[in-house]
């Protein structure tokens, strides 16, 4: 599969589209579009390539993951995916709007399809293996593309860095233990994606994350 990344939002959100460029079918991985001008762009993209949406896939739901969830909810009709820890979070988008200073006031996200670690998402005639990897938020998932070599890691793991820990259902050695077992044991070249920043891989992450090493 291919895939494509937008960095919106006050957050500098990574949004990716993954998509099958045979079949044309593809997924938005944790929206962050905020405003119309945003909004333009994933659709400008979309129908660019010609691709038709299927899921929407959160690897955690934390505000700026989330933000344009119902804009592309309401445009292309498609089910929300994501883990089942995380449904408090989605259920509290105003709060967590009031949390960061923001006078924001979000619908809450529904989950239509709960993901678990194993699970596999078919995108045309790609696919996606869900790792779960809790830590950052209860319900944190990574999205493995094997035949790609990618991983599209979320808030887990950064470039020489890993996600906070100190909001609601954080926790660091759970974050660390998952990141060393489940996203390490990746071959080396596996490109990261994260859900802020630049990308990395997974063997630079071994040799040089000062979390990690």
């Amino acid at each position: 599969m291919e895939i494509a990344v937008f960095q919106f939002s006050m957050f500098g959100i990574n949004t990716y589209v993954v998509f099958d460029p045979e079949s044309k079918k593809c997924a938005i991985i944790d929206p962050g579009m905020s405003n119309p001008y945003e909004e333009k762009a994933i659709d400008n993209f979309i129908a660019k390539k010609a691709l038709t949406l299927t899921n929407i896939i959160n690897t955690h739901l934390h505000i700026d993951h989330v933000v344009g969830v119902a804009y592309l909810k309401g445009k292309y009709n498609v089910p929300v995916m994501a883990h089942e820890g995380d449904e408090f979070l989605g259920e509290r988008l105003s709060d967590q709007a009031r949390m960061f200073g923001l006078a924001m006031n979000l619908d809450s996200v529904k989950i239509s399809q709960y993901l678990k670690d194993g699970d596999i998402i078919k995108i045309g005639d790609g696919v996606l293996n869900v790792i779960g990897v809790p830590g950052h938020s209860k319900g944190s998932v990574a999205l493995y593309d094997p035949n790609g070599g990618f991983l599209i890691s979320g808030d887990a793991l950064f470039k020489s860095s890993i996600g906070r820990t100190d909001l609601p259902g954080g926790n660091y050695s759970e974050l660390i233990d998952n990141i060393k077992t489940k996203l390490l044991s990746l071959p080396e070249n596996t490109v990261v994606y994260p859900g802020h920043g630049p990308s990395t891989t997974i063997g630079d992450e071994k040799k040089r994350n000062p979390f990690l090493t």
